[in-house]
């Protein structure tokens, strides 16, 4: 399957790359792909090993007569975002990523795409291959279940890399090199929330909010696009007024995404239901008039069920929850005054859901500063401690701190002067690059990170610019050849 991909340039890179996209890899799920890459080192004479987590490295040694060039280690992570629109049926588990070229940009049928961060894996392969490269020592890391977790990075096995240099190519704009990164902590609210029978005279209510935009928690927290949870809370909300009592709920489905589509159902006294759903309609109308020119297509509906539940939480428990849900801090927090433009802390209500009483949420902080992490978390826990909810902080890793006079910053805007002609804008990125992780296991790395044009990431919207890969992979082999080939007195 897409066979097209071979045919697009530079070749090597996107032959890789359809590997990736014909294999499986949401996170959890990279065991096949790393079976592949394995057999692939072995048949081009390249050593491969695993740390104890299972994270992958491939060895080349150096051009010979380069072999006393800095070590260069490319590092990306197998594993994507598993986003599909609600009305495809799509096994990430088991079905290839369909992708298509549409007016210079590579997409894929109603998922993402999985550029994010196919391409850096399929950019390292491709330089691995590449024998008419003069390079030092190479080393490609390959992490996991970077998406759902950072947990790769976070176990990577110490004093296992060897190289000194690091080039991260998980970015996702062209013409910019990033030199930092926000730190960040899933925060994982649970309760077990009283239930009762419904009345006699209530009735039940679907209500679907979707068509929403989505995109990356991190990258598109700024935007002002819709999160389905939040507007979906805040009709609920709105619907309180005529007796709702909460059955159930579905909204979000990985914490690192901007929810684009919630589910709920309700029960509500029979009398009310006519109010209740020309009330959704009026405010169908204005959430997307609030949403005009940002998020264009949302539709919001209700619809009766003809079996009325046989548990909601009661009118008590279905109250507090929908408050606490209404007050919990989301979207942008603090932009950095040291970092002007860029979004210091922000928080993403990615993924919350209530079955048979049994509540969940899971949301996604980030920051640029730790402490601001800390203090969400804790408002967060002061909050859903109100409803007898336990809260919990799991997976947080730290900020990748700038270091704005690395002499590996100063190389890459000097080749990208000469190969692109003009300057790359020196970046920091309000998101979780795995940057922050690695620099506290191996202190003593250089690191930048850059890599192609990607529209969309974490959503079915996700797109690469063609012509931007081109020049990604322009700027990757000569900054590799540059390391090996420069004098020794330039390397400091």
């Amino acid at each position: 399957m897409n066979e097209h991909l071979a045919q697009l340039s530079p070749q090597p890179l996107w032959c890789h790359f359809r590997t990736l996209c014909n294999t499986p890899r949401p996170s959890g799920h990279e065991a096949e792909l790393v079976a592949i890459l394995e057999r692939w080192a072995e048949q081009h004479g390249l050593a491969h090993d695993r740390d104890d987590y299972g994270n992958l490295r491939l060895s080349k040694p150096a051009t010979p007569g380069h072999e006393g060039a800095p070590g260069v280690i490319l590092q990306g992570h197998l594993d994507m975002v598993a986003q599909a629109n609600a009305d495809h049926p799509h096994d990430f588990t088991r079905d290839p990523i369909d992708t298509y070229v549409d007016d210079g940009w590579l997409r894929a049928r109603h998922t993402t795409l999985g550029a994010d961060n196919g391409l850096g894996v399929a950019a390292a392969l491709a330089i691995l291959e590449d024998d008419t490269l003069v390079h030092g020592p190479l080393e490609a890391l390959f992490t996991l279940e970077e998406e759902s977790s950072m947990g790769g990075a976070l176990q990577l096995g110490e004093n296992w890399l060897q190289g000194s240099v690091l080039l991260n190519l998980d970015s996702e704009d062209r013409g910019e090199v990033f030199i930092g990164c926000a730190g960040g902590a899933d925060i994982v609210v649970e309760a077990q929330l009283p239930t009762a029978e419904p009345g006699a005279d209530e009735v039940a209510l679907e209500l679907a909010l979707t068509g929403l935009v989505g995109g990356h928690s991190g990258i598109d927290i700024h935007r002002g696009r819709g999160n389905a949870n939040r507007l979906l809370v805040r009709v609920l909300r709105v619907l309180e007024a005529y007796d709702i009592c909460l059955v159930s709920y579905r909204g979000g489905t990985l914490r690192n995404a901007i929810p684009r589509e919630a589910f709920a159902t309700v029960v509500l006294p029979a009398d009310e239901v006519a109010a209740a759903e020309n009330r959704v309609q009026a405010l169908k109308r204005q959430l997307r008039a609030e949403l005009a020119g940002v998020d264009e297509g949302l539709s919001l509906a209700a619809a009766r069920v003809a079996e009325r539940p046989a548990q909601a939480l009661n009118a008590h428990a279905s109250s507090m929850l929908l408050a606490a849900l209404n007050a919990a801090p989301y979207g942008v927090e603090r932009m950095s005054s040291a970092v002007p433009g860029v979004v210091e802390t922000s928080n993403n209500l990615g993924v919350v859901s209530l079955d048979e009483g049994r509540f969940h949420l899971c949301a996604l902080v980030r920051s640029l500063r730790d402490s601001a992490v800390e203090d969400l978390a804790d408002r967060f826990r002061g909050l859903f401690d109100l409803i007898g909810a336990r809260t919990r902080v799991e997976n947080a890793y730290p900020g990748w701190t700038p270091a704005p006079d690395s002499a590996l910053l100063a190389r890459f805007e000097r080749l990208h002067r000469q190969l692109v002609g003009r300057e790359p804008a020196v970046k920091v990125i309000h998101a979780g690059l795995e940057c922050g992780i690695l620099a506290g296991k191996y202190p003593n790395l250089e690191m930048i990170s850059f890599g192609p044009s990607i529209r969309g990431a974490h959503s079915p919207d996700e797109r690469v610019e063609l012509d931007s890969v081109v020049e990604f992979w322009d700027l990757l082999r000569a900054l590799i050849e540059d390391l090996a080939t420069a004098p020794a007195a330039d390397r400091a």
